[in-house]
């Protein structure tokens, strides 16, 4: 019985190795190197960058207004 149940595991190792990839396979991934979506992107985060920083401060102000320790008030 043990010896079928590892006969039969190996039959399924090596039926599924041999199925999932090959190492002879050549599979070509086509790569856009339009320079236009790199400068959007890089804008965008340029963009959010900005915001995180003014997010930030703002943060910073609503402390010293809280603490009485500065700050500019928005009202």
């Amino acid at each position: 019985m043990k010896r079928i149940f590892l006969s039969l595991t190996l039959v399924a190792l090596l039926g599924t190795s041999f199925t999932l990839t090959s190492c002879r396979e050549n599979k070509t991934v086509e790569v856009s190197t339009d320079n236009d979506d790199v400068e959007d992107a890089m804008d965008d985060v340029e963009d959010a960058m900005d915001d995180a920083g003014d997010a930030i401060g703002e943060g910073v102000d609503e402390i010293k207004e809280n603490t009485g320790t500065g700050g500019t008030d928005d009202n």
